[in-house]
């Protein structure tokens, strides 16, 4: 008989409601016998575990209190060499700003079997939610998507040429973000929508432009939310309110 060997996987749960988890994260999570996760939108993805699953939360939202790199890094591989099947879950997609490569440099280093599986990233379901296309054949024809966790390293003379942006992780950042852009030449009459807890029962959207948007969310916490700017907005159902860009 094979001797059992310890692996973890690396998973995505998408934008927030347990309906977007992919039918192979559904499956790990079944079979979990270690789930360490991130401060998750939608509490009911831990019932998809078993009762036996050792679960431990990791935090990893902004603002608030979360466990060390180190120490999540330090977890994964305990259980992994304790022949464990660990599911390490994470919001949105593993790969677009999960932190995943300094988990598997320490898998690796430890010689740690890992696979990571894909999850719908927030950066592309809460613009579809909001019903706002990130690509269209006049008004976008390219995208960028980005972190405002350290707004003051981001090129913003480059970024406010851009036709569309989605950024993450920009709700405390909002003040700074309008600021930014007004300073490299966007027009204040640029369209941008707020889309909070996107895909969630407390789903959230703002739509306004640049000159009027900190005026509509004015002393609400945004967190957790994907940000949109460009003219792609007025094209959502919910911007009837907002001018007709000029073509």
């Amino acid at each position: 008989m094979s001797k059992k060997k310890g692996k973890v996987y690396l998973v995505g749960a998408g934008p927030g409601d347990v309906a977007y988890l992919t039918v192979k994260a559904y499956h790990l999570l079944a079979k979990a016998e270690v789930l360490i996760y991130d401060a998750l939108v939608d509490e009911q993805l831990l019932q998809c575990v078993s009762p036996d699953c050792l679960q431990i939360n990791v935090g990893k939202r902004g603002g608030q209190q979360s466990t060390p790199q180190s120490e999540i890094n330090w977890l994964l591989v305990r259980h992994c060499l304790q022949e464990q099947q660990v599911v390490r879950l994470k919001s949105g997609d593993p790969f677009i700003f999960g932190r995943c490569t300094q988990e598997i440099q320490a898998l690796q280093a430890s010689g740690c079997e890992f696979e990571v599986v894909p999850g719908i990233s927030s950066a592309l379901a809460a613009p579809l939610m909001a019903g706002i296309p990130l690509t269209d054949a006049v008004l976008s024809r390219c995208f960028a998507v980005f972190t405002a966790h350290e707004p003051d390293v981001l090129d913003w003379e480059a970024l406010s040429r851009l036709e569309t942006l989605v950024i993450l992780m920009g709700g405390r950042c909002l003040p700074e973000i309008v600021q930014q852009l007004l300073r490299n030449q966007r027009s204040p009459s640029t369209a941008i929508a707020i889309i909070r807890q996107a895909g969630t029962p407390h789903q959230k959207i703002w739509i306004g432009e640049l000159n009027n948007i900190l005026e509509q969310t004015a002393n609400i916490s945004l967190s957790p939310v994907v940000i949109v700017i460009g003219e792609v907005v007025r094209l959502s159902k919910n911007s009837g309110s907002l001018r007709t860009p000029m073509l």
